[in-house]
């Protein structure tokens, strides 16, 4: 019950601005402009299986390998939108688990390291939405502050994800230290005094093929 309350004295002030008309595209659908390439086995600039590839419009993740793409602009307060779809293809370690990818924000620093120092929007069937604080970042939820860990997960309070196939919505807004996970236009977890409040923006590729398109941010001025 109590974080069913939390989310209803929230829900206003977070949901104000959604979707709205000052969201700028932050993938062109052409290329990867404005993001850099980073897997786990190849590096910073080498994709010879064509991991991150972009056709139709749109961002194709194979999965093939563990990494990620990232945008070259740090953001503090903002809304990011995107949509999402499963495709069909799954990749060793993961080819017998759930298809996984996810959203991570409010990372400070890249490097050689899967997964950078973040907060996540969880991507992963049956579970988009869920929380988690990567190396040791910490917020809180349900006025209770997470323990730093390497990975520390707090699961969504509802669901809203699309069955497998169709495209899903999921929106990340992030604004003085607060966090709310949209997933459809269904507020699904939130939380606040996030202990990271600013950085790039990155999508995983987590040994799950799925397509992103209609990328967009609109940043907040405070």
């Amino acid at each position: 019950m109590k974080r069913t309350l939390l989310l209803f004295v929230l829900f206003p002030c977070w949901l104000a601005n959604a979707q709205s008309d000052k969201m700028k595209p932050i993938f062109n659908g052409k290329n990867l402009e404005g993001w850099t390439k980073f897997l786990q086995k190849q590096g910073a600039t080498k994709d010879p299986q064509n991991v991150f590839k972009v056709e139709n419009g749109e961002l194709h993740v194979s999965g093939q390998e563990f990494g990620y793409v990232a945008t070259t602009k740090s953001y503090q307060d903002f809304h990011l939108s995107l949509e999402f779809k499963w495709g069909e293809k799954k990749y060793p370690p993961r080819e017998r688990d759930k298809r996984d990818a996810g959203i991570c924000f409010n990372v400070e620093m890249l490097g050689n390291k899967i997964w950078p120092k973040s907060v996540e929007c969880q991507i992963q069937e049956g579970d988009v939405g869920d929380l988690w604080l990567i190396d040791s970042v910490t917020a809180f939820v349900d006025g209770i502050s997470t323990e730093p860990k390497d990975y520390a997960q707090v699961k969504k309070i509802r669901d809203g994800e699309l069955p497998h196939g169709e495209w899903n919505r999921v929106e990340v807004i992030s604004k003085k230290g607060k966090f709310s996970f949209l997933v459809n236009g269904i507020l699904v977890n939130e939380g606040e005094y996030m202990s990271v409040t600013s950085g790039r923006i990155l999508l995983q590729s987590e040994g799950a093929e799925v397509y992103y398109r209609n990328i967009k941010v609109e940043e907040y001025t405070l």
